[in-house]
């Protein structure tokens, strides 16, 4: 059931949206933890179990971390500064202990269901190479929807707790809901505790401004993933699944499509997310923001999957930053090395277990990990090259801001993106470059316009409505880029014309929506990760 289909829009969440409206206002958030139970059953059975261990196993930790904190401030009461700073750091200790315990044992669910199998074949080639006569089996593992996703902000809570960036909570019912909010359980976006949780507990009653804001939402999701995206597919599709047969031209279209698929898709199913939200009065992260007018790598990670990102940033790369190690090395560098190679160590080793992390994350493939690698080489390569671009703006005069300037930067980027999201998307790492490679051979700047690309599963009314689409949606984006209608947005439009564009979307979404005959239902992409 996903977010884009008919039993979710016309069954589940209307009938959530009733069952939340007609419960009395104390007990909507039972009725919202429940809803989300029952999304979770529906898709995934009884491993809706891993779930609901997580969320007791986090609450117990934070639990566990305040009452420690609290017998540490009753132990230090009345004693001098010297027995104070040593109690404070044997319960330092003991608090770092129960943070490990909690991230170890929800890590080693996920790594077990996620990666075994993974596992298993790397090591079974070792062996195999070796000559060995073991060999380890694989197993039959099921995985729960939206797993990568509430791990990550069960740990960000457990984390937050340990830092005292929140009050450990209480109430097991506001732990649930903040893991298993249903909108948001199968592809995030990746809340912090302290984003969410109060407008997820208050049980505002539904109104008419945030159903009609949600409903808008969902159809410009709608208008991304069916009209965009899920044609996309069909040409994407085509490609990868036989790359031996292209080379040139074809395989930059592919990388280019499924780049375009990719951000249509996931964005598209944000706003659908973030829409449903908005209809109960919550407010979810935004997860994207214009990615593609980004002039390098590094601005590009900060507009595309922004939760995600800032996760990584908080709970990996600030405390990597500070840890001893880089202390160490930043006092050592600075002393025989100087300020320049210092700062680019410092960058390497807090950067690198983000990138290997974010790999990681999106799945048991070495293409993924290699995608992880490609853009920790690109960021590093960035740090180590700005003091000469610094210098060189500076003595050529260069103003940034001008289009000379920008237009080059952010096509540079273009092409870092989509060579990315080849490996990314190739059928494993072994394709992507045999993909990579052929872009150079046999070019045919031909094909683009012979009728090549009409034999690809889409036909030329598919193809202009896909370029359609695709200017729509940047025009939207330049809008909200350039802050032209400001944070009222559509609200400030005379209001035929607000209208008007919502019947338009309904219409288009109707009538040029991929469904139906010659379609097939698109699973939702990061919904596998």
């Amino acid at each position: 059931m996903g977010y884009h289909t008919s039993l979710y829009l016309f069954v589940f969440l209307p009938i959530a949206l009733l069952a939340y409206q007609f419960t009395p206002k104390k007990m909507r958030w039972l009725t919202l933890v429940l809803s989300g139970y029952v999304f979770f059953w529906m898709i995934s059975g009884k491993l809706v179990i891993y779930l609901i261990g997580t969320t007791i196993w986090t609450h117990y930790i934070g639990i566990w971390l305040a009452n420690l904190k609290m017998q540490c401030k009753i132990h230090t009461i009345g004693k001098e500064k010297q027995e104070i700073e040593i109690t404070q750091k044997q319960y330092r200790k003991k608090e770092r202990l129960v943070l490990a315990s909690g991230i170890l044992l929800i890590l080693s669910v996920l790594a077990y269901l996620k990666y075994y199998n993974f596992f298993v074949r790397n090591v079974n080639v070792l062996l195999d190479t070796a000559d060995s006569p073991i060999l380890l089996q694989a197993k039959t593992l099921l995985l729960p929807i939206g797993i990568s996703f509430y791990t990550l902000q069960a740990i960000g809570y457990m984390a937050d707790v340990y830092w005292e960036k929140i009050s450990a909570q209480q109430h097991l019912g506001k732990i649930a809901l903040f893991l298993g909010f249903f909108p948001q359980i199968m592809e995030g976006p990746i809340s912090m505790y302290s984003q969410v949780t109060e407008s997820l507990w208050e049980g505002q009653g539904i109104t008419g401004e945030n159903l009609s804001q949600g409903t808008v939402r969902v159809l410009w999701g709608l208008f991304k993933k069916m009209i965009i995206a899920d044609r996309l597919y069909v040409f994407v599709s085509a490609i990868f699944n036989y790359y031996e047969n292209y080379s040139g031209v074809i395989i930059i279209a592919a990388a280019v499509g499924y780049t375009v698929q990719l951000y249509m898709e996931f964005s598209g199913c944000m706003d659908i997310i973030i829409g449903s939200g908005k209809m109960f009065g919550v407010t979810l992260p935004e997860n994207f923001r214009q990615p593609f007018v980004s002039r390098n790598a590094a601005e590009f990670w900060r507009r595309w999957h922004i939760t995600l990102g800032t996760w990584f940033k908080t709970y990996i790369f600030y405390p990597v930053s500070v840890s001893k190690i880089v202390k160490k090395w930043n006092r050592f560098g600075r002393k025989k090395l100087g300020k320049y190679v210092a700062k680019v160590g410092v960058s390497a080793i807090a950067l690198f277990p983000v990138w290997l992390c974010n790999g990681l994350w999106h799945g048991p493939r070495w293409s993924y990990i290699f995608y992880g690698m490609y853009y920790f080489v690109i960021l590093l390569g960035g740090i180590m090259l700005e003091p000469v671009k610094d210098k060189w703006i500076k003595i050529c005069h260069i103003n940034e801001e001008a289009l000379y300037y920008k237009i080059p930067q952010i096509l540079k980027t273009w092409v870092i993106i989509f060579i990315g999201e080849l490996f990314f998307r190739a059928n494993g790492l072994r394709a992507g470059w045999q993909m990579f490679k052929s872009i150079f051979q046999s070019f045919e700047f031909q094909k683009l316009w012979d009728g090549t690309f009409l034999t690809f599963g889409l036909d030329k009314a598919d193809l202009i409505v896909i370029f359609a689409g695709c200017i729509v949606v940047a025009i939207v984006g330049m809008i909200k880029e350039r802050n032209l209608l400001g944070e009222l947005g559509i609200k400030r439009l005379w209001l035929p014309i607000r209208w008007a564009i919502y019947y338009g979307l309904i219409l288009t979404i109707v009538i040029f929506g991929a469904y139906g005959n010659g379609y097939q239902q698109v699973d939702m992409i990061y919904a596998g990760f």
